[in-house]
């Protein structure tokens, strides 16, 4: 089939799902021509290239990434005939806006479906998404790990796409230790979701060609674990699929995607974060679960908060360090660090904002709501740098860091800090290890 006769394609994302779609639908598909990609989130992803030795055959030039904004100048100008929407994390509002971008540059508007995009495992797979960024996934993921260990399983942890640096050499990427994460230059962001899973002796996947990624990780598990990313769907066909609700953010269940598609979808919803969470908020969350999907088991569950040392918090000016993509497209206003910081009496929470350089400032910039928390971004050598300088020049006592690793231990901090974790605490009948054995016959 001649070029010209092919179906012109751009796929909008944020280096990650719109790999993921590309790989699975487009890549090997003589009738359509993916023109580029489009990449929004994630700073400093735009103008890189989809290298040809991922693109496959039918592009040995690779394919540029662009930047969301030029979306109406590719339409027009490379003849697109469909604009495929494939990031998350996002308002159902954020999605249509950019449809009616692409109808009116001239476009078809596309979301990939499950069925064109999870691809079948050989081994059970559980897939722990969510309905935001932010709502508990990582805690749950530790304990689906810990279940399966329990019960004498070998687990493989492929986590969701981070691709932020050389996509060749992150094409299949597995991690055993430590130092397979600094070998990698793992960023913050990365070394955030894979860490807590090393530390409870899990191997973790991640990379960007999830079909190769699925034959290596089956290699070394008896179960295969989907750590899901954002509130993004999974990327392999579940044998249980679990979704996490928050109640501290009732409503967003079903009104960003593609976190209701999970809520729909989901054999167990857990509703997590009971203990910081307002017994009305609690009931409105069953209440929608219920109406939405009936057939789903409902797993209530809390967060402890645990502070890992004996550093007083009472009476002091403390600087909280949380999440950062649950700060930013997140758009949670406090996290489990201002939980921890109130309850152990800190004085007040220092702003950082006025202390904010460089990159951080911009981070401020561009999402006005985090307010007085400081986001753990760390995407670039540069961004950790500024992360740093921020806390360092502040009045602050205390920093408080309440992110899923010990930043203590890649920043140089010139002020005591502590660390707030937290792992799930299910507090219903039946309980996710009583599902689990029940659903795989562990």
């Amino acid at each position: 089939m001649a070029i010209r006769d092919r179906r012109r394609v751009l796929i909008v994302g944020a280096a990650g799902r719109d790999f993921h779609n590309f790989n699975t639908r487009y890549r090997d598909d003589a009738g359509s021509e993916v023109v580029a990609f489009t990449a929004t989130q994630i700073p400093g992803i735009e103008g890189r290239l989809y290298p040809p030795d991922l693109a496959g055959a039918h592009y040995p030039d690779g394919i540029p990434i662009r930047r969301e904004d030029d979306l109406e100048d590719i339409v027009q100008v490379q003849g697109v005939d469909e604009v495929v929407f494939a990031y998350s994390d996002v308002s159902h509002e954020h999605v249509m806006h950019l449809g009616s971008r692409a109808l009116a540059a001239g476009a078809d508007y596309t979301l990939l479906g499950p069925r064109s995009t999870m691809i079948a495992a050989r081994k059970p797979v559980v897939a722990v998404c969510a309905v935001r960024t932010g709502s508990g996934k990582s805690q749950t993921t530790r304990h689906v790990t810990r279940v399966l260990k329990d019960a004498g399983k070998q687990v493989a942890v492929v986590r969701h796409p981070m691709p932020y640096g050389d996509l060749v050499s992150q094409a299949v990427q597995r991690f055993e230790s430590y130092e397979d994460l600094l070998e990698a230059d793992c960023t913050i962001e990365e070394r955030e979701e894979y860490e807590p899973h090393l530390a409870v002796g899990s191997i973790v996947f991640a990379g960007i060609d999830y079909g190769a990624i699925l034959e290596r990780a089956e290699q070394d598990a008896d179960v295969v674990i989907w750590d899901g990313g954002n509130n993004d769907l999974p990327f392999y066909v579940p044998d249980v699929h679990i979704t996490v609700a928050d109640p501290l953010r009732v409503g967003h269940e079903t009104s960003y995607h593609p976190g209701e598609a999970n809520l729909r979808m989901a054999d167990v919803v857990v509703i997590n974060k009971i203990d910081s969470a307002r017994i009305e908020d609690v009931y409105s969350l069953k209440k929608t679960i219920e109406s939405v999907n009936p057939d789903a088991v409902v797993v209530e569950a809390g967060s402890p908060i645990v502070l890992d040392q004996d550093l007083s918090l009472e009476g002091k000016r403390v600087m909280v360090v949380e999440d950062g993509p649950t700060l930013t497209h997140g758009e949670m206003t406090y996290g489990a660090g201002v939980v921890a910081a109130k309850r152990a009496g800190a004085a007040a929470l220092v702003d950082p904002r006025p202390w904010a350089t460089g990159t951080i400032r911009d981070v401020y910039e561009r999402y006005p709501h985090i307010g007085e928390l400081l986001p753990a971004m760390g995407y670039s050598d540069q961004q950790r740098s500024d992360l740093a300088a921020t806390i360092n020049s502040s009045d602050a006592d205390v920093v408080l860091i309440a992110t899923p690793i010990d930043m203590r231990k890649i920043l140089d901090l010139d002020k005591p800090a502590v660390r707030a974790t937290y792992e799930l605490e299910v507090t219903s009948s039946p309980s996710l290890a009583e599902i689990l054995n029940d659903r795989l016959n562990l």
